[in-house]
């Protein structure tokens, strides 16, 4: 392969070993223990030449033994580092050190981390240990060790893919609108380019049934034999949620993401699968696919550039919304085309995440949310939402009550704990739903987290681990949070489409002290909705009987807490980006509004917008 070939020719030929593609990265392995040690600023010219990520690895037989290495490692970090597990990839030369303090294992400057690489001869990679025990982290983390020898002849295929002198008749660059166009729901567009096809996102419709639930696949131009890439912009159902099937049904390339993304899909989709099987209905995928999915699975950091296709590079950037939730830039070609697809962005600071980045140096086409894109959508102020919950809730505790919050289980929930943090809340705060183990994932990666609230995790100040905090973990501790007031239970299912909230409302209810407090939005046709709209009995499930009652707690709904960005912060975000667009299509919006959002940018920023339905195709070069 040609990018191989230049590579070798690169460095002296008596000091390389190999050089192995492992997907995107070109890794060079030699047996010269000095080479391996000073072959740093070769490489920096290399990678500024090519444009590609190299690293040189020691051959394996040259590395100390993994007990040797273990007790260096040991001896080398300080203890404050909380060294919680050393494991070794003999196939790809490469120490995995898991930390409390991941920092401390890198050093002041990386002479930590050069220290470990100088006297193992391994190369260290460094994760941090979660400070709240997270079994998804746990499980990812011993699939991807127990599959290395799979996953090496993965990455060197799709190495292959990507480095490949592919020719194609094509010289355009296009996108098919295959769903979440004039809808909320199933997001999914296909990217076509001269020698490349990426899917960005594939989620399904949760509120949907048949083949409204995910998107449309059966259009002639998708072809899962042909795709290079799925790109998942982060973990919402509705962005990730057909993944797995793909997967089952003979996709078998790559799945980037941030990792954090990848550790809430594990969870989000295996609870997908269990709550269809309760329900007794046939989910669309098994368990099956989701392991698949992690299995192909490529994460990469913010600001990473990534080829993913023969002529397309892929960066990921923080867009406010999610925990790992990035806006997706795609290069494509020598400067032919770019693209920026934002999926779901914030574009005002939040307890948990920095507005989303602006500092794009190219953009052609824009893809941009609607969802609350029409004129009059305009929400309260941060400091207003948290001042109106904060007083419901006050006004709860004077009574001697409980409040009860239904609420996503990710994103939602962790920001609801971090306001209570924040306003020094004293009373318990219960955690029912999969609440605790999206904590536990939101504590595991604070570097995704806003600059100020990963500061306060890695200086001690974690609010996740406030001791307000209990996780409800059974029946019994279901109950004991009906009696232990005043309180606050935080609950799923955010839209009170079942889920343990069922049982907290039927069992509080009727009583006055008590508020049902919504902080997210409620579909149409959802419970949650229908008791916003002032339902004062509500059907209640008990004893395989059907029966109805009178709710009598205070009903509120809290404004402004939305992780998406209202119609003033669609208009801020556009203005404030360092490049203009040539063209903005809409999408991820429903009644009108993509149409509504399309008129006022063309009307305000004076260039081309687009609010296509699905399954148009729009050619962008």
């Amino acid at each position: 392969m040609e990018i191989v070939d230049k590579v070798k020719d690169s460095f002296p030929k008596d000091v390389i070993d190999r050089v192995e593609l492992e997907g995107c990265e070109i890794v060079v392995y030699t047996k010269d223990k000095i080479f391996f040690l000073d072959a740093n600023e070769q490489v920096k010219e290399l990678v500024s030449e090519l444009k590609k990520r190299i690293e040189v690895r020691l051959d394996n037989s040259m590395c100390d033994s993994p007990e040797s290495a273990k007790e260096k490692i040991t001896a080398i970090v300080p203890q404050e580092a909380l060294i919680k597990d050393i494991r070794f990839e003999p196939e790809r030369s490469l120490v995995i050190v898991t930390a409390g303090k991941p920092g401390l294992v890198i050093g002041r400057g990386g002479e930590t981390f050069r220290k470990i690489k100088e006297d193992t001869l391994w190369v260290p990679k460094i994760e941090r240990s979660p400070e709240i025990t997270s079994n998804i982290v746990k499980s990812i983390r011993q699939l991807m060790t127990e599959e290395v020898k799979w996953r090496i002849k993965f990455l060197k295929q799709v190495g292959k893919n990507i480095f490949s002198e592919k020719t194609t008749n094509r010289d355009w660059v296009r996108v098919f609108c295959l769903g979440s166009f004039r809808e909320v729901g199933r997001s999914c567009i296909l990217v076509e380019t001269p020698k490349s096809k990426v899917l960005m996102d594939c989620g399904i419709n949760t509120g949907g049934s048949g083949s409204n639930m995910y998107p449309f696949i059966n259009a002639k131009e998708f072809d899962l034999s042909e795709l290079d890439a799925i790109i998942l912009s982060h973990a919402h159902m509705d962005h990730c949620g057909f993944i797995p099937y793909l997967y089952e049904y003979g996709y078998d390339g790559p799945l980037y993401c941030t990792t954090p993304t990848l550790d809430l899909v594990t969870m989000l989709t295996m609870d997908y699968i269990d709550v269809m099987q309760k329900n007794a209905t046939q989910p669309l995928f098994t368990a099956k696919g989701v392991k698949e999915a992690v299995k192909h699975a490529i994460t990469l950091d913010w600001n990473e550039v990534s080829d993913v296709g023969p002529d397309v590079r892929l960066t990921f950037q923080p867009s406010g919304h999610l925990l790992g939730s990035s806006l997706v830039h795609l290069h494509v070609g020598q400067g032919l085309h770019n693209i920026v697809y934002s999926a779901d962005l914030k574009f005002t600071r939040t307890r948990l995440f920095d507005p989303a980045f602006t500092n794009f140096q190219r953009i052609e086409t824009l893809f941009v949310e609607s969802t609350y894109g029409a004129q009059d959508d305009i929400m309260p102020s941060r400091m207003d939402a948290e001042e109106q919950l904060m007083k419901v809730i006050n006004q709860t505790v004077e009574r001697k009550g409980v409040a009860i919050i239904p609420s996503f289980a990710v994103g939602r929930a962790q920001e609801i704990m971090a306001i209570l943090d924040a306003h020094k809340f004293e009373y318990p705060v219960f955690l029912d739903g999969m609440i605790w183990d999206a904590t536990a994932i939101h504590a595991t990666y604070p570097e995704y987290l806003s600059n100020l609230m990963e500061r306060k995790i890695l200086q001690g100040e974690n609010p996740f681990t406030n001791p307000i905090f209990k996780r409800i973990g059974s029946q019994a501790d279901r109950e004991k949070s009906w009696v232990e007031k005043p309180a606050v239970i935080i609950s799923t299912s955010g839209m009170m489409e079942g889920g343990p909230i069922m049982s907290h409302l039927q069992n509080l209810g009727e009583d006055k002290k008590n508020s049902l407090i919504f902080v997210g939005y409620q579909g149409e046709g959802t419970m949650g909705r229908r008791i916003q709209r002032g339902w004062k009995e509500v059907p209640i499930n008990a004893n395989g009987k059907t029966n109805a009652m009178k709710l009598e707690l205070d009903v509120t709904t809290v404004g402004g807490l939305s992780g998406h960005a209202d119609v003033k912060e669609l208009i801020n975000y556009i203005n404030r980006l360092a490049s203009k667009p040539e063209r903005i299509i809409t999408n991820h919006g429903e009644n009108g509004k993509p149409l509504q959002l399309a008129s006022n940018l063309h009307r305000l920023f004076r260039i081309e917008t687009l609010a296509p339905k699905n399954l148009e195709t729009i050619r962008l070069r």
